[in-house]
Order: C-alpha cells, then sequence, then structure tokens
C-alpha cells in the first residue's frame, strides 16, 4: 500500500508495520518465509509495510550510552524506521535454541522506538518451529514496554514446506494463522496509536 498520498488522521490512516528479517547467516530462509508474509501483509486492508533487514543494517557490535559519530551515522537511518512505526512484526529463526544476535543487538539500541506498539512474531525453524526463539523475544520485547499479540506463525521444517518459487505447498492453515495475527496486529496497532496521540506514553 502506497503511504506516500496525501495525510490522513492518524485514527484512520494505514497502518505502518516495520517487517523485521531476524537473520543474517549466509544462505539464510528468511528471504523466502520473508517474501511469503510480506505478500499477505501488503494485501490486508489498511497495512503498508517497511521491510527492516538485519542484514543490511551493518550496526555497531558494542554498545554505548554516547555512540561515536560513525555509529550515529549507522544508527540513524533505522532509528528512524523504527520510529515511524506503529507496529512491528519480527520474522526470525531459532539459533541454539534462542533467536540471532543480529536480532538482539537491533533491539537494545533502540528504546523508546519501540515503546507502547504492539510487536507479531512469524519464526520457523525444525522440529520447534522457532517458537523457542519467540518465546525469548516475549521477554524482550515485554521489557521495553512493548505489547506482544498472542497469535504466531511457525513453520516446522520450514525447507520443506515451501516449492522452488517460495510458495508454501499447502497453504490453508499457514494463510488463516497469518490472517488472525495480521487482524490482531491490526487492532492493537490502531488502539496504541490513538492512546499514543492523545497521551504520550511515560515509561
Amino acid at each position: 500500500m502506497d503511504l506516500t498520498t496525501a495525510p490522513t488522521p492518524a485514527s484512520t490512516a494505514p497502518l505502518k508495520v516495520a517487517v523485521i528479517l531476524a537473520s543474517n547467516r549466509e544462505g539464510r530462509f528468511a528471504p523466502v518465509v520473508g517474501g511469503w508474509f510480506l505478500a499477505h501483509a501488503d494485501a490486508h486492508p489498511g497495512i503498508g509495510t517497511d521491510l527492516i533487514d538485519v542484514a543490511e543494517l551493518d550496526l555497531p557490535i558494542a554498545l554505548s550510552y554516547r555512540p561515536d559519530a560513525d555509529a550515529r551515522s549507522r544508527l540513524a537511518a533505522v532509528s528512524a524506521r523504527l520510529a515511524a512505526a506503529d507496529a512491528f512484526v519480527v520474522i526470525t529463526p531459532e539459533y541454539n535454541h534462542s533467536y540471532p544476535a543480529p536480532l538482539k543487538n537491533l533491539i537494545d539500541w533502540h528504546r523508546a522506538e519501540w515503546q507502547a506498539k504492539p510487536v507479531a512474531f512469524v519464526s520457523y525453524g525444525g522440529v520447534s518451529g522457532g517458537l523457542r526463539a519467540v518465546e525469548h523475544l516475549r521477554q524482550v520485547f515485554a521489557e521495553l514496554h512493548t505489547a506482544g499479540i498472542r497469535e504466531t506463525v511457525s513453520f516446522h521444517n520450514a525447507g520443506a514446506l515451501f516449492d522452488d518459487e517460495g510458495r508454501h505447498r499447502d497453504p490453508a492453515g499457514c494463510d488463516a494463522a497469518a490472517k488472525a495475527l495480521l487482524d490482531q496486529l491490526v487492532w492493537w496497532g490502531h488502539a496504541l496509536r490513538d492512546a499514543r496521540a492523545a497521551r504520550p506514553y511515560a515509561a
């Protein structure tokens, strides 16, 4: 959905959803799952998406309360995109019973950008489908005053579920799960956006 049209009231404007690809590993499966999810999100009424790929960010590794000019320059673009978002969807694999380090780095460099906004999760992996990564992320985002969406989409043994064109081989179940996730995200996104507009959030 094109978000460049004339401004509309916050209560009716499309919801700006930052979709975060959490993996930067060589040979990653993230683009397949990301493409599948974006097709659903972009088709959902009232949503505009912004894909944030950790593999393209090159964020500083060492955290600092007083980042130098180089760190500030690398942070500036992504920080503005997170701040502009009304809601987030994190697409994550599971690495060693948790989520990838580049995602934690992105999360930890920011604070106010996450607050009083909803976050939903799409995960993929082997037998667990990435759900252990999601459970860890729920704790991290709760600490940042972010509202976790109950519904998730998870792909177990993900590599076998998609064809060479990135299409899910048996889409009925995951399509329904994606719709439930997006419906909840839109409800919470509008509710919290209106609340922030009426009264600034104080953590």
